[in-house]
């Protein structure tokens, strides 16, 4: 078999087993790709770190149509050319997330040639993860949060559909991805609750608040005029009646932060971080919080715990006795 066999039979194992997204799978073979230059470029010269990140103009492999020389590098690497890859990275200066998360996807395709016994040993095994930095999300408290859902111009298409948008994702929890990839049929209306898939093409209902649906529903009969009464198809529109993209939501809510006077600069993901930390903070437990959020893990949520510091604070302050002096 192949080299070149062998990638596609990893990345096929990722799509139909693993369930990974197409973002997910691009990244992956990215990652590999450049793996690949590198041991190219390692193979022949010193890489020259200054001119890494351009080493892609030079080298054009794709993970499906590896030369069978530079498949024979990937087999025959060991824990030493890792090594070399991660300090050619760092002197590149790329970050720590970046890194690590590069060598988590040599690590995924080397573990498999192991288990699939194209290979004995993985040559990442032994290849520490550099540490990363614990980095606390950043999210908006509720005045902001209220400022920022009174931007949009409601009495307009794009505007009932931005604040639809945006009510959506801070109250379920939703990543941006989830919201654009809502359809119609996956929203009931009357239930008040939305199915959702995540990560993984994994399924799940949330709840969706009285705002949001107020919302949503004034968006689909704004939008009727302009595309007729739908039962099926992309919930939130573009202007060519699309589905919007993930960056159309990311420009947009750049101008509604101008707009409301908020001089942070955030993602979209900064109201998902707002509806967790809000829910804790008013005394939603973690495992619901978990759930809602779609994390697989408790620990992935538990990092809003640090967030409601303040908040338990002052909720200690004021109920326990010998918490602070207080007159006779």
């Amino acid at each position: 078999m192949t080299v070149t066999k062998k990638v596609k039979n990893f990345f096929e194992y990722l799509e139909k087993e693993k369930n990974y997204s197409g973002h997910t799978l691009r990244s992956y073979g990215i990652d590999i790709i450049q793996f690949c230059r590198f041991l190219v470029l390692n193979n022949s010269a010193k890489v020259d770190p200054d001119r890494w990140k351009d080493s892609g103009k030079e080298i054009e492999i794709s993970p499906f149509d590896l030369p069978e020389n530079v498949g024979k590098m990937l087999l025959a690497a060991g824990p030493a050319d890792v090594r070399a890859y991660l300090a050619v990275l760092r002197g590149a200066e790329y970050s720590r997330s970046t890194i690590a998360r590069k060598l988590a996807s040599l690590k995924s395709m080397y573990n498999y040639f192991v288990r699939k016994g194209y290979l004995e040993l993985s040559p990442v095994g032994s290849v520490r993860t550099p540490r990363l930095e614990k980095r606390l999300p950043k999210f908006l408290d509720l005045q902001q949060v209220g400022n920022l859902l009174e931007a949009p111009d409601t009495g307009t298409f794009l505007g009932a559909r931005d604040k639809a948008i945006m009510e959506t994702i801070y109250s379920s929890g939703l990543r941006i991805s989830e919201v654009v990839g809502l359809d119609i049929e996956d929203v009931d209306i009357t239930g008040g609750t939305a199915r959702v898939r995540g990560k993984g093409k994994k399924e799940r209902m949330v709840p969706l608040g009285s705002y949001a649906l107020k919302s949503i529903k004034n968006y689909l009969a704004i939008t009727a005029e302009s595309f007729g009464k739908r039962a099926h198809g992309p919930l939130f529109l573009n202007r060519s009646g699309k589905r919007i993209s993930d960056r159309s939501v990311r420009r947009k809510l750049d101008i509604y932060l101008r707009e409301a006077g908020i001089a942070l600069r955030v993602s979209p993901h900064a109201l998902r971080h707002s509806f967790a930390t809000h829910m804790l903070n008013a005394g939603a437990d973690l495992r619901s919080v978990q759930e809602m959020l779609g994390h697989e893990n408790l620990s992935t949520t538990q990092i809003y715990t640090h967030l409601s510091t303040a908040k338990l604070r002052e909720v200690y302050s004021g109920s326990h006795p010998m918490a602070a002096e207080k007159p006779a």
